[in-house]
């Protein structure tokens, strides 16, 4: 669960620090006081995408701490072993955005990518936010719902996959049916030119060292000459250093048996005497072993200038040739393989039949679930002031199939206007589809595995006995997992189990966020200020503190650290 949420510089909040506690939580506060910039500054912490203007006004970064209790996740805990990261039952997300746009991510104190931050946010927290509902009228975002809700993710990768694979074999065949003139006077090009880099026998590795010998060959009288010269110098010469330092080593010697402080001195010496004399040998090793050789130097610029040469006429750099060769190579081999018609024929079919296979065990687990689902939602429903409506799931085929399958998914609706079922971007009003929404999230979120559940004023459109319901729906799923909703609704933050208040301040020209818990009478007082407006009377009190024992007090509260 969420154990911890540090923000610094984060749109109005300079610095703040929430410890969360489990079950249902409510974040409440006037229109504009910041409540959905805390959970815009978490899903920046999962890895949401970002810009330069979520940086406070003034500040040079924001940085966005998430602090995990891991017990309750063992996806994410398994995420960590698999990519080597240290878990020890906690998960500290950090994100830090800077003026320049950049971000970095974090996970216990390694850094990683914002999409290994995503993926094993994805087993953290699930935000249900404010427009959800709107979401809800796109078709492929109600499939992508059932979806996730019957677990098919890894199913529907599959079906993809298959997808694309048909595609491309079948594009493959009728390529090579259709082109088969253009195909063979490709094959004939790529075969001149495979055997053209085949027959230059050129390696990456020939054409550095053939660098490395046109180098020393070119300079080869500079190389003797340089190398003779430092012979002279330490050896060979009248004043070589090698005879100077043996000089100077007897004298030394000799004048030992008065100061014995001079045979660390001669020490010394002798090694440097030992390194001069070793050094002599290499360079005599070297002047036997270098040699001019014109005709040596002739060949190797030849070489150089025929590999050149192919790389001019390919338009590529020297380096590239191997890989060009490759490349060429593999085309050769598709041609090759394009020229068999029958062979090509047969791989489509095998395509095809996988790919069908795949989607109609997909077509059927859509059916079980789109069953199930329909019929808790509706129950749902009923609990929200929608009696007699009825949630279904509809199954669109689509004609010869795609990436996701055999069909696209319709959310519609019976019961309300009508006893057909009709698509639910026909039939509901705001109202209804709120409510609707919010149905469909308490369902999903039920058999979803994540350890909490953030909505974010999900309850707008929402009123009356129905927003009771909506906070015992809430509290009812806070005593499974860990839940916070922002909420101006007092039915729904009378049920939270404990409560924040998000106020606006201004600082010295600036305007900041905070927030405060609330316990005892300065929970009544917020209840009655939602209930009542501006002018708090003792009945609006009275009314606040009924919400609350009716709710039973209130539960275990959350802290605040400044």
């Amino acid at each position: 669960m969420l154990c911890r949420l540090t923000i610094r510089d984060f749109v109005l909040v300079d610095r703040l620090e929430l410890e969360f506690q489990q079950g249902f939580g409510a974040l409440t506060g006037e229109t504009g006081a910041g409540k959905s910039i805390l959970v815009d500054a978490l899903a920046f912490a999962l890895g949401e995408r970002a810009d330069t203007g979520l940086i406070r006004a003034g500040s040079e970064r924001a940085e966005v701490s998430a602090e995990f209790d891991l017990a309750a996740s063992p996806a994410a805990a398994a995420w960590l072993q698999a990519h080597d990261l240290d878990t020890q039952g906690v998960l500290l997300l950090r994100r830090v955005l800077d003026a320049s746009g950049r971000s970095r991510a974090y996970l216990n104190g390694s850094p990683v990518t914002v999409q290994q931050l995503r993926e094993v946010a994805e087993s953290l927290v699930d935000i249900h936010g404010q427009h959800a509902h709107q979401s809800l009228l796109r078709s492929e975002a109600q499939r992508a719902l059932l979806d996730s809700h019957a677990r098919l993710e890894s199913l529907l990768a599959e079906v993809a996959t298959a997808w694309r694979n048909w595609r491309a074999a079948k594009t493959l065949l009728d390529t090579a049916s259709s082109g088969s003139e253009a195909l063979a006077v490709e094959r004939e090009q790529l075969e001149w030119q495979v055997r053209e880099l085949q027959t230059l026998h050129f390696s990456t590795e020939e054409w550095q060292l053939l660098n490395e010998e046109h180098k020393r060959l070119g300079h080869a009288a500079s190389l003797v000459e340089g190398a003779q010269f430092a012979l002279q110098v330490l050896a060979e010469g009248d004043a070589a250093c090698e005879a100077q330092v043996a000089a100077a080593i007897n004298r030394l010697d000799g004048l030992c048996e008065y100061d014995p402080a001079l045979s660390e001195i001669t020490d010394l010496l002798q090694s440097v005497q030992a390194e001069l004399s070793e050094a002599a040998s290499a360079l005599h090793r070297y002047t036997h072993r270098i040699e001019l050789d014109p005709r040596r130097l002739v060949e190797v610029e030849q070489r150089i200038e025929a590999i050149l040469g192919c790389a001019r006429k390919f338009r590529c750099a020297p380096d590239d040739l191997p890989g060009l060769l490759a490349r060429w190579q593999e085309r050769l081999s598709v041609l090759g393989e394009a020229a068999d018609l029958t062979a090509l024929a047969a791989r489509a079919t095998a395509a095809r039949v996988q790919y069908e296979q795949l989607a109609q065990r997909l077509s059927g687990k859509r059916a079980q679930a789109a069953e199930v689902l329909g019929r808790e939602v509706s129950q749902v429903m009923q609990q929200l002031a929608l009696a007699g409506g009825r949630f279904e799931l509809g199954l669109l085929p689509v004609e010869g199939g795609n990436a996701a399958g055999f069909e696209q998914v319709e959310f519609r609706i019976a019961g309300l206007a009508g006893s057909e079922p009709r698509s639910l971007a026909k039939v509901a009003s705001g109202g209804e589809l709120s409510r609707i929404s919010l149905a469909i999230q308490v369902v999903t979120s039920q058999a979803a595995s994540v350890p909490t559940l953030i909505f974010d004023e999900v309850d707008v459109g929402i009123g009356g006995g129905v927003a009771e319901v909506v906070g015992c729906l809430l509290r009812e799923l806070g005593g499974e997992r860990q839940v916070l909703c922002v909420t101006h609704l007092p039915q729904v933050a009378a049920r939270a189990n404990w409560q924040w208040q998000v106020s606006k301040t201004i600082r010295a020209g600036s305007v900041r966020s905070h927030v405060a818990t609330l316990e005892g009478d300065a929970r009544v007082e917020e209840i009655a200020r939602m209930l009542g407006g501006i002018d708090i009377t003792s009945i609006t009190r009275q009314h606040a503190r009924e919400m609350l024992i009716t709710a039973d007090g209130g539960g275990s509260n959350g802290s605040r650290r400044p």
